[in-house]
């Protein structure tokens, strides 16, 4: 099948199956442990039924979507997701052109491949950028400050990292996380090399590469002069503080940054209010694509409560586990100003490069106008819960 051919994310899905190898693949698909909670996020969305309005008129329909003072659009964007250098060389770089081309947002990871800059001068307005903070402060000042510098229109924080995951996955496949020890993954199991080997299009990529760990762009500055990719990798993981992260660097990093300041991970309510309190811009819900704690609850279970928690303080954003324009259409109704999603774009960028890309978003983007079309939506801001179906159908009258 042809990338001009997907009908939907999962046919994309299927061809990046095909075309990467199963270490790779695997990177992208996996979540932790039993990987609950990867069905969880896809499964919230299947509890819903969209409850359609007719004789409305809906000759035309805008799924334009402000946020920040931005005007987007659609009412989605591209989660960040690092390392994507191992999917399709130069990766980073095709999300952002995709993005700018379609006028979404996109949050480019803290462990990218490319660097802030590069993708700025791509996506000037449709660039964001996720902070994985260092121990050293004058790094974190230096990472803002660039995220300022460029023009970027929002700095996201992911705060649901304080320890790494059981990527059981990767564990199996030989190796802890994508930028440290896929090279060594492949030359020392002779099964995942051999395996590696049927998708020809993949290791051409990877060897012109120069194959190893990828070098993580943003990082590379405050590494010692001259260091490789591993060395960058290394340094990288040694100044990371997750674990010791509070409250107090947030508040540094809103005096420090000058436009929206999103948190990504939030997922208890009090701690949703507490960051408003802050001066948070935006709330990201998110259970990191079910990649971090497999016993947390799906990322749009847990939408409404932060809804109710925060209100219209701040915007509230909506991450994992989106595969269909109703599954956003749905986050919509219950309260999402945005929703971001992650795989998808992957799987495009892994089948086709930008022309993937560009597909998964022209495909969610069709689906968001047939589902307003299909309930007589015209425009998003009609959107809430009486488009919803419940089983107390007294809600509905």
């Amino acid at each position: 099948m042809k990338i001009d051919q997907a009908v939907n994310i999962e046919d994309l899905h299927q061809m990046a199956k095909r075309r990467l190898p199963k270490i790779a693949f695997d990177y992208i698909e996996g979540g932790i442990e039993d990987e609950r909670g990867l069905e969880r996020n896809t499964s919230a969305f299947h509890k819903h039924q969209l409850l359609p309005r007719y004789l409305v008129d809906v000759s035309t329909r805008d799924q334009s979507q402000t946020i920040f003072g931005q005007k987007f659009s659609s009412p989605f964007g591209i989660s960040p997701t690092g390392g994507t250098s191992l999917f399709r060389n130069h990766a980073d770089l095709m999300l952002a052109e995709a993005a700018r081309d379609a006028n979404i947002p996109y949050i480019m990871s803290g462990g990218s491949s490319e660097t802030i800059e590069a993708a700025a001068k791509i996506a000037p307005k449709n660039h964001w950028y996720q902070l994985y903070a260092a121990r050293n402060p004058e790094i974190n000042a230096d990472f803002i400050k660039r995220t300022a510098d460029a023009g970027l229109g929002a700095l996201v924080l992911t705060v649901d990292t304080p320890v790494g995951g059981k990527r059981e996955r990767n564990i199996r496949n030989g190796f802890g996380n994508i930028r440290g020890g896929l090279f060594q993954a492949l030359s020392l199991k002779p099964a995942i090399l051999l395996e590696a080997m049927t998708h020809p299009g993949w290791i051409v990529e990877y060897l012109k590469r120069g194959g190893g760990t990828p070098m993580l762009g943003n990082w590379q500055p405050y590494a010692p002069p001259g260091s490789n990719a591993e060395e960058v990798y290394k340094f990288a993981s040694s100044v990371r503080p997750f674990n010791a992260q509070t409250w107090r660097d947030l508040e540094t990093y809103r005096k420090l940054f000058p436009r929206a300041l999103v948190v990504k991970g939030i997922m208890n309510p009090a701690d949703a209010q507490r960051a408003v309190d802050v001066g948070c811009d935006g709330i990201l819900v998110s259970n990191h694509g079910g990649r971090q704690l497999d016993q947390a609850p799906g990322s749009l279970d847990v939408l409404p409560a932060i809804k109710a928690a925060v209100g219209d303080k701040a915007a509230i954003l909506l991450d994992s586990g989106a595969r269909r324009g109703a599954d956003i259409v749905i986050a919509l109704c219950l309260g999402a100003d945005f929703v971001f999603f992650g795989r998808p774009t992957l799987y495009g960028a892994a089948a086709g490069g930008l022309a993937g890309v560009k597909k998964a978003v022209d495909i969610f983007r069709g689906e968001i106008d047939l589902v307003m079309g299909q309930i007589g939506a015209p425009s998003l801001d009609v959107l809430g819960p009486d488009f919803l179906w419940t089983d107390d159908w007294r809600r509905n009258l």
